[in-house]
């Protein structure tokens, strides 16, 4: 495996590859990534990862400076994957001056994640666009957990003709039914223990749309009463359509539930896609 901090050594190594897939984190990696890059290496025949903390997504009162890095853990872990390079470009190569063209992405990234985070998702498509641009992969992989993040990516890929295949990957899970994260290494044990009841509230709302349950904003207010009750401080529950996450109407039976909420210090992510019956 080549671990490569260098744009024009990266593409040098790719460029005789032939299928190059790519899948992008930010390090910290866990068995939800790895998931990831099994998908890659099924679709492309060489397979490169990205590490890169990028700090364009990240607020100034969000968790820069202390994101978890575990870079040579990391690579240990790529290596027994079978990964060919991982590119871990230092940011003054990414950013080697004030980065002033920004991707702009819908109206739809302003709700959700970006009502809460705004700006986020500028900061992601950018990232993502440079990735790409470096990398040059026919197949990136994302993860379903940050199930926006994958529709923004999408759009962009569309929108700009980019010759990739986005694929996505299924939500990895821990025995108790928490969505693994990096940031889950924040959690106290108390808090750890409290923290799948944000899956179990999705199960509750998808099961009582199955049972035929229409009202969305309702299903969605009591799932946050819910988690408050239980300590959480959420800052949404939604239901949205699969396709673009617009609010569902009546004829729609692709949906997904989604939902942010801090316990503790921690902000997690999750959500379930649910059919109508």
């Amino acid at each position: 495996m080549d671990i490569v901090h260098d744009i024009a050594i990266l593409r040098r190594l790719t460029a005789p590859a032939g299928t190059v897939g790519l899948v992008p984190t930010m390090g910290n990696l866990h068995a939800g990534h790895l998931a990831l890059v099994g998908l890659a290496k099924r679709r492309a025949k060489h397979v490169v990862t990205s590490i890169f903390v990028n700090r364009l997504q990240f607020a100034p009162h969000e968790d820069f400076d202390r994101y978890p890095r575990t870079f040579e853990a990391d690579c240990a872990k790529l290596a027994a994957e079978g990964v060919d390079i991982v590119f871990a470009p230092d940011e003054r190569l990414l950013y080697p001056e004030p980065q002033q063209y920004i991707v702009q992405p819908p109206p739809m990234a302003n709700e959700l994640e970006g009502r809460f985070r705004p700006g986020f998702f500028n900061g992601v498509a950018t990232v993502v666009l440079k990735l790409f641009n470096c990398v040059q992969p026919a197949v990136a992989v994302f993860g379903k957990k940050d199930y926006q993040q994958l529709l923004v990516v999408r759009g962009m890929v569309r929108q700009f003709d980019l010759p990739i295949e986005i694929v996505a990957g299924e939500t990895t899970r821990e025995a108790d039914g928490l969505a693994m994260s990096s940031r889950n290494n924040y959690l106290s044990a108390a808090e750890r223990a409290e923290a799948p009841r944000l899956q179990r509230t999705l199960r509750e709302v998808g099961a009582r749309i199955a049972a035929g349950e229409r009202d969305y904003s309702a299903l969605g207010e009591s799932a946050l009463r819910e988690l408050t009750k239980a300590g959480w401080k959420p800052d949404y529950v939604e239901v949205r359509r699969r396709a673009d996450l617009a609010e569902p109407q009546e004829t729609d039976n692709s949906l997904v539930v989604l939902a942010a909420a801090r316990l503790g210090a921690t902000r997690l992510i999750d959500n379930l896609e649910v059919g109508k019956t």
